[in-house]
């Protein structure tokens, strides 16, 4: 059914005085809830957050403060959540760290399964593989079969080491039995600098950090390593429907809460999360950034973290990686 433009104006305007008179029943929230992001603001978990934030903070009727604590791999913001009391005020917004810490650092404070519990899935941002403008290989099945004919030979670089897009670089090589030499790099835009500057064969990187080269006629994006096709770069193939069926590894992230917070609240915030990312008003702030909103349930991102984590686990291991 087409839904009208009065439509939506009108849904615009109602969705917060019927979301407030759903959320003020009962004594939660008490005051201003916190998001603790585990990354440096202007960052794609904090640019989610946030405009998430702001519509979240509209429907509880109290604000939604986002308090950026980097560090530790991510470890310093989770600690922050859990010296907080378990009342539903504080939450944690966390990506691949989840997942991967627990399998590549040793001595952790906590055990991450036991000590999390999933609130949603917040959004997944596709991957791209591209290749510099003077790159011979104008498909992904020519780039595989370069790397086939001189292995070790083609550089992608990822940001950063044990990252998204190394796990993708890795899964692709091990899919596509090639091999390729890694090169690990701080940031998205330091890894499209160079592949600008031609300094670098390849990358894996998010749809919006590959922009700027490709803008500039200076990369060109072969493949997605989403399961769907990037609204970014439509015209670009999955990799799943490269030869490579079931292929699925995004960066992404998701709100989680400490072990012991009432079930019932965690249920609340995730439908006022559900509920801010219906809004077409934060779907539109959000396109720039290539991101893919999601807004799952809890017990829908806890069996799809469960998927990555056995993915992630014998990539790991079978392909030895280790943070740098």
């Amino acid at each position: 059914m087409k839904t009208t433009r009065r439509t939506l104006l009108t849904a615009g305007f109602a969705a917060p005085f019927i979301a407030r008179e759903g959320f003020a029943q009962g004594d939660w929230p008490k005051g201003p809830v916190r998001w603790i992001v585990a990354f440096a603001a202007g960052g794609a978990a904090d640019t989610v957050a946030r405009n998430v934030a702001v519509r979240a903070s509209e429907i509880i009727g109290q604000q939604v403060i986002i308090d950026n604590r980097t560090g530790g791999n991510a470890v310093v913001a989770a600690n922050a959540v859990l010296q907080s009391p378990r009342d539903g005020q504080t939450f944690l917004i966390d990506a691949a760290n989840q997942i991967t810490n627990p399998l590549l650092i040793k001595d952790l404070p906590f055990d991450y399964v036991q000590t999390w519990v999933p609130v949603s899935q917040l959004s997944s941002f596709p991957q791209v593989v591209a290749v510099k403008h003077d790159f011979p290989a104008k498909t992904i099945q020519e780039y595989i079969a370069a790397a086939k004919a001189k292995p070790g030979t083609i550089s992608y670089g990822t940001p950063p080491a044990a990252g998204m897009g190394h796990m993708a670089g890795e899964e692709l090589q091990r899919r596509a039995q090639i091999k390729l030499i890694h090169a690990p790099y701080r940031g998205g835009a330091d890894a499209a600098r160079d592949i600008g500057a031609g300094a670098i064969d390849s990358v894996i990187i998010t749809t919006s950090s590959i922009r700027p080269p490709v803008a500039a006629g200076r990369a060109r994006v072969l493949a997605v390593t989403s399961l769907k096709r990037s609204s970014t770069y439509p015209e670009a193939p999955t990799l799943a429907e490269s030869g490579y069926p079931g292929f699925d590894l995004n960066d992404w992230n998701g709100l989680f809460a400490a072990t012991g917070t009432p079930p019932a609240l965690i249920d609340r915030m995730q439908a006022v999360v559900a509920e801010a990312i219906k809004d077409p008003k934060v779907k539109e702030r959000l396109d720039p950034s290539g991101a893919e909103l999601i807004a799952s349930t809890p017990a829908e991102f806890k069996t799809w973290l469960d998927g990555q984590r056995r993915l992630l686990s014998g990539l790991i291991q079978e392909a030895g990686i280790k943070l740098q």
